[in-house]
């Protein structure tokens, strides 16, 4: 029976020091000489997107591998994803667990996290910042109206370390990684958009129908037109099983050049996106730059840094595998006919989002040519 004891905890002892590695890249898996992009919050979900871009050359990257960064006071369960990477192939995807919490007086300033913040960002070309739930509006100096914020820890460390790599209007002393290494890329879908603006000192509307377009419920949300939906509030009012969680609507470039130039986007074609959001930009962070919108000019859908040109984000969600291939046939409204995202979206909207993403690519072919 002693014996069985020992063989026990040998095991439990060893179950956790393989998941301690497994989540401590810079001092198990790093390689000097490697090509290292940064996902913040790699859940499953996030892991494996990536992952469908690089084996569908949406996202053309070879020899570069992945470390997902994420705060050991994040909500989320990151044993799903330690047990993902394990898989032989995933085997360009690693885990660093940063330790520490910080509040909302320390995110803007030199903090606990800002060794490893350095580290990660010295032994890396760039970082992706993925969707996710509301930010508390605490952080950009409001009260909350119509915030449910579900992982406060996780907004502060991903802001705490876009303000770090980008600098903000909060602490203009601080100086920001990316004086050192300009070319350095950092992007994001939703989310990630707005957490770039709040980490720059910009604001967030806390809610579009009510702050925007001054409707106070789903009932009266969907007399809005469909271009001024930016997620489905049919969801609210029916029962129906088929019915799609997200919005399709169309965007319009501004005079910033960025998607005609960078994207190579056609300027007389105004391309439909997929969208999942009720909060938005309100006032821009510093340095950053408008270069979409939606038809009704109320809504940011684009911003670009004015300093950093591999800076870049979107309101809009381009990372949805099912915009590339067929999925389940869902519906926008009940009295529609079920359809795909693949159908919904069509090829030159499709086309639209692929060259987005080679943008994305070339952007960081030049943060790795840039740090040689």
């Amino acid at each position: 029976m002693k014996n069985i004891g020992k063989l026990t905890l040998v095991l439990i002892f060893a179950f956790l020091l393989n998941a301690g590695f497994a989540q401590n890249f810079l001092d198990s898996e790093f390689k000097p000489g490697k090509t290292y992009i940064l996902l913040a919050h790699p859940t499953v979900q996030n892991i494996e997107t990536i992952d469908f871009m690089l084996n569908n050359d949406i996202l053309p990257l070879p020899d570069v591998d992945f470390v997902g960064v994420y705060s050991e006071a994040e909500t989320y369960d990151y044993n799903e994803t330690i047990d993902l990477i394990k898989k032989p192939e995933m085997n360009r995807f690693h885990l660093q667990k940063v330790v520490g919490v910080e509040d909302t007086n320390t995110i803007f300033r030199q903090n606990s996290w800002t060794i490893t913040f350095k580290t990660l960002f010295d032994h890396s070309v760039g970082v992706f910042f993925f969707g996710g739930p509301d930010i508390q509006p605490e952080l950009y100096k409001e009260k909350s109206q119509y915030a449910v914020v579900t992982d406060p820890n996780r907004h502060k460390f991903e802001i705490s370390f876009l303000f770090q790599l980008l600098g903000g209007k909060q602490n203009e002393q601080f100086a920001a990684f990316l004086r050192e290494k300009p070319s350095y890329f950092v992007s994001g879908f939703c989310l990630g958009l707005q957490s770039m603006n709040v980490a720059t000192g910009g604001t967030l509307t806390q809610d579009i129908p009510a702050q925007t377009y001054h409707k106070m419920n789903a009932e009266e949300t969907l007399k809005l037109k469909k271009e001024q939906l930016h997620r489905n509030y049919w969801q609210e009012t029916s029962s129906d099983t088929l019915l799609m969680g997200i919005s399709f609507h169309h965007i319009q470039y501004t005079a910033h050049p960025y998607f005609l130039d960078k994207v190579k986007a056609d300027k007389n074609f105004n391309p439909l996106v997929l969208s999942s959001h009720h909060q938005a930009i309100d006032e821009l962070g510093k340095d950053l730059i408008v270069t979409a919108t939606s038809m009704d000019d109320q809504v940011i859908e684009g911003i670009q840094h004015r300093l950093y040109p591999n800076v870049f984000a979107v309101q809009f969600h381009p990372e949805v595998p099912t915009l590339y291939q067929e999925g389940k046939k869902l519906k926008f409204a009940p009295e529609d006919t079920p359809q795909s995202y693949y159908e919904i979206i069509g090829d030159q909207s499709r086309e639209f989002h692929r060259k987005y993403w080679l943008t994305i690519s070339k952007a960081i072919k030049s943060s790795v040519k840039a740090q040689k």
